[in-house]
């Protein structure tokens, strides 16, 4: 397929890997919640600027970066999302089963999933999360609403058949809903991070947008 698709190292150098799921950053297409009450237009300009800058503050040697997109072809061909970072498409159903081929599919090593609309994630939020993985199974970066910012697995196991499965999402239960897909999982958390889902979150999170 024509476009900014990078192959993705097999250098043992990059076992640990950060997947960042995006979205192409288009007007009714993302951050709609946002959108309702700013405009959609200004929600996609701002999810466009929040993680472009979440990608450079987040480069680092210890792991590498990638993206996972969506839609496929798009954001595959996209031009928002630095053009040398490697790219795989998000495939089709809901959040958790796009979060698990990831999981299934990537080459072996730990794994930490986070989303691009946290304006508070810094290296050492990501660092931290490895590290915890050296001696837990799984690692959740809880959120304030209920939910996650970040998950990661060791992956020194097969992720079970029932990851993801029933959790409610974007509701107060989906980090209890994850923890319980995860049987026999030791099970670590790292620092608590909220999105930014309303004009509020973004008033205080980015008090000069706009």
């Amino acid at each position: 397929m024509r476009g900014f698709c990078v192959t993705i190292s097999p250098d043992p150098h990059y076992r640990h890997r950060l997947v960042v799921m995006v979205k192409e950053p288009r007007p009714g297409r993302v951050k709609t919640r946002l959108g309702h009450e700013i405009g959609m237009i200004d929600a996609a300009t701002w999810f466009r600027h929040q993680s472009c800058d979440l990608l450079r503050r987040l480069r680092d040697p210890r792991w590498e970066l990638l993206l996972a997109v969506t839609p496929d072809k798009d954001g595959l061909e996209s031009r928002v999302w630095p053009v040398d970072l490697p790219r795989v498409a998000q495939g089709h159903g809901n959040l958790g089963t796009r979060m698990a081929r990831q999981f299934r599919t990537l080459p072996r090593g730990p794994i930490c999933i986070i989303g691009a609309d946290i304006p508070g994630i810094r290296r050492h939020h990501i660092a931290r999360a490895f590290d915890r993985l050296g001696n837990f199974d799984a690692v959740f970066g809880p959120a304030t609403d209920g939910g996650y910012w970040l998950i990661g697995l060791k992956r020194t196991k097969p992720a079970p058949p029932s990851l993801f499965r029933n959790v409610r999402w974007s509701t107060q239960h989906a980090l209890a809903d994850t923890i319980a897909t995860l049987p026999s999982h030791r099970i670590a958390m790292v620092a608590t991070l909220d999105d930014v889902d309303t004009a509020a979150d973004l008033a205080r999170h980015a008090p000069s947008f706009g």
